[in-house]
């Protein structure tokens, strides 16, 4: 059994009225006008009492009361970053009762990204997935004492890349959903591995983990009321070799209050369970440290899946165009930010990559849209837009601003430029080679071994000095390239020299970067 537990920071609907009225802010400041923490404390100190608090006293005395026993009670959980630097500042109680649970030996905490973000689709470019990752990892060895195998994608996301990714990170295992599509006639309830790497995929059984999370109260339901000796027994008749449970925390309370009868029922299924011999509690690593994959699964990265929604898809954050608009939107942040290297901005961009924003853009209609819409804190789609892009466009100004200030004009001139303003490399008018620099690093990299017909065909044309002075704005570059003539019968002469030009450049202005952060620093 394994439990999601997360809560995104809400933004502020009022950003645009309180930036008027404070005037003048500092980047400290951007924190509490960007996102609506007032709102965001409230909602953490509700679900603590009714959800996280109880559920974990309920989780910790079924631990304990099977401690000394040769079936224990054991249990996972995938805790995003996002919650707990809001436990930090608001409600460390919570950390120290998830502490205590930990510390019992029976509960294993998996991995996810600290942002509960959608980086792990910025590929081809894995460097903020890698570093989310790393980020969660350290954050959870730091308060809760655990070092993770066991690694979730935000909201079960998986194809093969990802899962070839996390595996070279260091992971035994990854949890997603067992699509009947990706698995065809098999079952959900074996190990399996993925395809193109070594790495062991827990299948979630989306039919029963649903059983709890989604039908638990619907009357409708041939099945209602659901009690934990009916549910063990259908878990006792299941065949396989492990079943994979994966559950919102927050349906024990909070999406199904007390007086549902939901928290009675955690707190008597290890008891039921018990009473069957063929089951036994265990956690992922020790499922897939106990049993050899049967199969691989594939997923290509154009059939991505995810446990969101009816379609199982990335359809919840990328299924309209407005969320596409603030997807690609914050991927074009990116090179702003990072280039700045400061701390403050970076983490505001990371709050704002959690996935929870385009989730609550989502125009669907049906089930899968009554569940956004029960989600939404913004009312509907277009405000949920309208205000994260307003609040976005407000930090890509203020980066950009500082981008310009004087002591950032080296790094300025180093960095990734926007998406669309590349150097795309052509051998010929309508003859695209298919090589696109984005940065004076990645322009040098590819004249070293880009066709010669390429290189003739726009020092011809004034390419190279002309993307150099509007794209890049490095005249001293541009004099430079301008310089070389601009037919020649042998390039590769021309080209040692471009190269060594650029070279001597890019060093030089690394250099006095340097320099110029050692004066600030």
């Amino acid at each position: 059994m394994i439990f999601e537990v997360h809560q995104p920071l809400r933004l502020n609907r009022r950003f645009h009225l309180d930036l008027i009225r404070r005037g003048r802010v500092t980047k400290e400041e951007l924190f509490d006008l960007y996102f609506d923490n007032g709102m965001n404390r409230d909602i953490l100190n509700r679900v603590a009492e009714k959800c996280y608090l109880p559920a974990n006293e309920i989780i910790l005395d079924e631990i304990d009361r099977r401690k000394r026993g040769s079936r224990r009670f054991k249990v996972a959980y995938s805790i995003s970053g996002v919650l707990l630097e809001q436990c930090e500042m608001w409600r460390p109680d919570i950390l120290e009762s998830f502490r205590q649970i930990v510390d019992s030996g029976c509960v294993e905490v998996l991995n996810q990204t600290y942002y509960h973000s959608l980086a792990s689709l910025y590929a081809p470019d894995w460097s903020e997935f890698i570093e989310q990752v790393e980020m969660h990892r350290r954050t959870v060895k730091s308060i809760l004492g655990e070092e993770p195998k066991t690694f979730e994608n935000t909201e079960c996301i998986y194809n093969n890349e990802i899962a070839k990714t996390v595996e070279e990170l260091g992971y035994e295992a990854v949890v997603t959903e067992g699509l009947p599509r990706v698995l065809g006639w098999r079952s959900p309830n074996y190990i399996y591995k993925a395809k193109g790497s070594s790495i062991k995929v827990l299948m979630r059984n989306h039919r029963l983990s649903d059983d709890i999370g989604f039908r638990f109260t619907s009357t409708e339901w041939d099945q209602w009321p659901l009690t934990a000796d009916k549910y063990a027994s259908w878990l006792a008749s299941t065949p396989g070799q492990v079943i994979t449970i994966f559950l919102d925390y927050e349906t024990f309370g909070e999406h199904y209050w007390r007086e549902s009868g939901i928290l009675d029922f955690l707190r008597w299924l290890p008891s039921e369970v018990e009473k069957h011999s063929n089951l036994r509690w265990c956690t992922p690593l020790e499922a897939v440290n106990r049993y050899k994959p049967m199969d691989e699964v594939d997923v290509p990265k154009n059939a991505t899946i995810s446990w969101a929604d009816e379609e199982r898809d990335l359809s919840a954050w990328l299924g309209n165009e407005l969320q596409k608009v603030s997807f690609n939107t914050l991927k074009e942040v990116n090179l702003s930010v990072k280039h700045l290297g400061d701390t403050t901005f970076l983490r505001l961009w990371r709050h704002l990559q959690t996935s929870d924003h385009l989730y609550y853009m989502s125009t669907k209609k049906g089930g899968s849209g009554v569940v956004h819409e029960t989600f939404n804190p913004y009312g509907d789609p277009v405000k949920a837009f309208s205000t994260f892009i307003t609040v976005v466009s407000d930090l890509i100004a203020r980066c950009h601003l500082e981008l310009e200030k004087p002591r950032f004009r080296f790094r300025r001139l180093l960095r990734k430029v926007p998406h669309g303003m590349g150097f795309r490399f052509f051998q010929g008018f309508a003859r695209p080679t298919g090589l696109t620099a984005n940065s004076l690093e990645e322009f040098y990299r590819i004249l070293r071994s880009v066709d010669s017909k390429s290189i003739s065909f726009h020092l011809g044309r004034g390419d190279f000095e002309r993307w150099l002075s509007q794209v890049i704005g490095d005249e001293k570059l541009t004099k430079l390239f301008a310089s070389l003539p601009k037919t020649v019968e042998d390039v590769e002469p021309l080209r040692d020299e471009m190269l060594r030009v650029l070279k001597e450049r890019i060093e030089e202005l690394k250099r006095k970067d340097a320099e110029v952060t050692e004066k600030r620093g």
